[in-house]
């Protein structure tokens, strides 16, 4: 079993197996970012392909100056705020995980049988896609790669090049701006 420093030094060799096996450990970190950012499953997809073409073509330029994880993001990043600005439209962003492996974690008890609890949880789901769907790309993306995929503030100022005291700035103002959003909103009170 490799680990994922030889898996990117075999995949630069142009083993294929290897990078196969780089995609397999990221496709769903990958598509869950692109999905978050997108909020299309189909733009999601081709976002998360277009990443791994580009992972291919650059992996042997990748100097390990950084994790692989955080140039994988940069790259993922990079392609979500190119095709937001192309479609010059606010997308919700979905708040639902399918990855178990990732750090942030939501715990439900099973409430099939209580319609009222079921409303609730939609409408506050809905709720904090909404808020969500306020923000701006930049303090979005931050808030999205720190509270829901859990990268550190370093982390996050390498993917997105920027001041670790740029990350923390724009994350507060997220964080403010969703708990103004989701006050107005009614469904959350005031602590």
């Amino acid at each position: 079993m490799y680990d994922e420093n030889e898996l990117v030094r075999l995949a630069a060799e142009d083993d294929i197996g290897a990078f196969e096996k780089l995609v397999a450990l990221y496709e769903k970190r990958v598509y869950t970012m692109a999905l978050r950012m997108t909020g299309n499953p189909d733009d999601a997809f081709d976002i998360s392909q277009e990443a791994f073409i580009r992972v291919h073509r650059s992996i042997k330029g990748f100097k390990g100056d950084s994790k692989f994880s955080t140039w994988i993001y940069r790259i993922v990043s990079n392609l979500c705020i190119d095709f937001n600005r192309k479609q010059k439209r606010i997308k919700q962003v979905p708040l639902e995980r399918d990855d178990e492996d990732e750090p942030f974690k939501i715990t439900i008890t099973d409430s099939r049988f209580e319609p009222e609890r079921n409303l609730e949880r939609s409408e506050v789901l809905s709720a904090i896609n909404r808020a969500l769907s306020t923000l701006s790309d930049e303090h979005r993306e931050v808030f999205i790669l720190r509270e829901l995929n859990g990268l550190s503030y370093a982390e996050i100022a390498e993917v997105k090049m920027i001041e670790v005291g740029t990350v923390k700035s724009r994350l507060f103002r997220a964080r403010e701006n969703m708990r103004k959003a989701l006050l107005e909103s009614g469904n959350f009170p005031e602590f």
